[in-house]
């Protein structure tokens, strides 16, 4: 069974400067200034729209990274079932 990826899950991943630990850095602070209430509304929705955009980056680096393991797992369960047969 072949998994692929669509490519609007690659754009982010592809990106060389982007930083998974640094994207939830920066979502962790964000969320941070919306709960401090200091924010006026409209800046609280920019906010918001960053973070919800940065977790759908976080989201599909994660997911393209599942996708390799699970490419990677797949040849050693083929080789466990050949070795036990």
């Amino acid at each position: 069974m072949e998994t692929r990826v669509s490519p609007q899950w690659e754009e982010v991943v592809m990106e060389e400067t982007w930083n998974y630990e640094a994207t939830v850095d920066n979502i962790e602070s964000i969320i941070s200034r919306i709960e401090s209430g200091d924010l006026q509304l409209e800046e609280v929705f920019e906010q918001f729209a960053t973070a919800s955009e940065q977790l759908n980056q976080c989201d599909r680096f994660l997911y393209e990274k599942q996708q390799q393991l699970d490419l990677s797992i797949e040849p050693l369960d083929y080789r466990d079932e050949g070795m036990r047969g």
